[in-house]
């Protein structure tokens, strides 16, 4: 019989596994990804209701080749592995740590445990979509839902066909919601005879070292789904009043849940139930999670969104290269632009690995239509420095400021940084990122060029704001 089963399973594609020992279930594998809870966890618990579990993460950093995480979202990764890892084993589980290309990996370990199974969320990216495709056709994988309010590809038009633009989206969606109400996670889990090695988690090096250029991280986050759920109850009472708020960068008006969201501290359903009767403008807040699930509907119809313009026209665009773009390339990463508003985000994207949502947006325009730089270039600093980048989201949102995207604003609509910090109340967010303003007045502080005020320590504009609407229009009209 054993010499029967090993040859089915060499037909299924399978290594020969180690069958489990008289009386004990088979165990499943449960991969996780960016899924990292235990409450609300559809594999964890089809795993768990069919017995023994075997909880793996796989650091796999040749599936996504140039989109491997970058780093600021790995000092995300360590510590919220770190506290997964805690509660699996208060639960009597272990995390199983290993690395290399995931559906290799898992292969192996189901040979090496003699696991009936593996069971995991579904991932959109690209990579996910194939590493999935490929596992599946050397085990027997269970993908479930759970990342997102709907299924990304099930809300359709009534021609069934997937949206492109955000607004029929959201229509459509709402009439699909609420989700359903988040499951409770499992009390105890039950383990397999035994644990497969694993890795050791700091001899990954997700961490920097010299320089630490993530000290301040630590003092904005607490990852994990204990972190995920302060920040939800600390949310709850300003959700009422999101639709003002969240464009003022200098109040807490924002719920900080985007690096949760991103790596599954919490699921999108458990938001959802959390918020949606808090009244107000909370539905501007809704709107947002719409937005994410539309940014993976997106990439399921146009994989390679993050790194190719949606509309042609663009590729023929004339962004500037060269010594002088990379220049001002440079001075825009460091916060030194001499637009106080948009090196006041570019700061806090540095020191804290996030950025205020109306402040990405005017930073992101002023790289593109100011600096005439590729938004390719931003988006792949965006990528490196934030906790919560996303490939759906990041592409969605950098092809919308540029113009490019199946959705997008105009690239004739040029942001104006200068007005937008002082019509957004910017002055306190700039004082605190920008010291060398410090002691200007609130009148002058947006633009000190103009006040003739500028401190000598404060770099001037790199290029005027109405000389830069002028080379963007122009560029423009020569794409045409």
């Amino acid at each position: 019989m054993a010499g029967r089963r090993g040859g089915q399973r060499r037909a299924r594609g399978l290594i020969e596994a180690e069958a489990a020992p008289p009386g004990m279930t088979a165990p499943s594998i449960v991969w996780f990804r960016r899924d990292l809870r235990l409450a609300d966890q559809a594999a964890l618990l089809a795993g768990a209701a069919q017995g023994p579990v075997i909880p793996v993460f796989v650091l796999d950093d040749e599936a996504p080749r140039h989109r491997k995480m970058g780093s600021a979202s790995r000092w995300w990764l360590h510590h919220s592995l770190d506290r997964l890892g805690e509660a699996l084993a208060a639960r009597g589980a272990r995390l199983i740590l290993r690395r290399g290309k995931a559906e290799e990996v898992l292969a192996a370990m189901v040979a090496e445990t003699g696991a009936a199974r593996i069971h995991c969320l579904r991932h959109y990216e690209p990579w996910w979509r194939n590493a999935e495709a490929a596992l599946g056709k050397r085990v027997e994988l269970v993908r479930h839902d759970g990342n997102y309010l709907r299924p990304p590809g099930t809300v359709l038009t009534g021609g069934g066909a997937p949206y492109k633009i955000y607004t029929p989206f959201w229509r459509a969606l709402l009439g699909q919601l609420p989700p359903d109400a988040p499951a409770e996670p499992p009390a105890r889990l039950t383990g397999p005879g035994h644990w497969p090695e694993s890795e050791t988690l700091s001899d990954w090096a997700l961490l920097p070292a010299t320089p630490d250029w993530a000290a301040g991280f630590a003092a904005e986050w607490t990852p994990g789904e204990a972190g995920a759920r302060h920040n939800l109850a600390r949310f709850l009472p300003l959700a009422a009043d999101y639709g003002a708020a969240r464009n003022l960068p200098d109040i807490a008006g924002t719920s900080r849940l985007s690096p949760h969201l991103h790596f599954g501290e919490l699921s999108a359903a458990t938001v959802w139930h959390a918020l949606a009767d808090a009244g107000g403008t909370v539905d501007r807040f809704l709107g947002e999670l719409g937005w994410r699930d539309y940014a993976q509907n997106i990439i399921l119809q146009l994989p390679d969104y993050g790194g190719r313009n949606a509309r042609s026209a663009f590729d023929e665009f004339p962004w500037r290269s060269g010594a002088d773009a990379d220049a001002d390339l440079c001075a825009w990463q460091r916060g030194e632009t001499g637009y106080p508003i948009v090196d006041a985000g570019m700061r806090q994207l540095w020191a804290t690995g996030w950025m205020h949502n109306r402040v990405r947006m005017i930073a992101a325009s002023f790289v593109i239509k100011h600096l005439l730089i590729d938004w390719r270039r931003g988006e792949a600093w965006f990528w490196d420095t934030l906790v919560d980048a996303d490939y759906g989201s990041n592409a969605v949102n950098w092809q919308w400021s540029a113009g490019t995207g199946v959705d997008s604003n105009m690239f004739v609509r040029i942001m104006a940084p200068l007005s937008q910090s002082e019509k957004f109340g910017a002055a306190g967010y700039i004082r605190r990122w920008v010291p060398e303003l410090a002691a200007l007045p609130d009148a002058a502080i947006h633009d000190p060029d103009e006040s003739g005020c500028r401190p000598a320590t404060y770099p001037p504009k790199r290029i005027g704001h109405r000389e830069a609407r002028a080379r963007a229009l122009s560029a423009a009209h020569k794409a045409r």
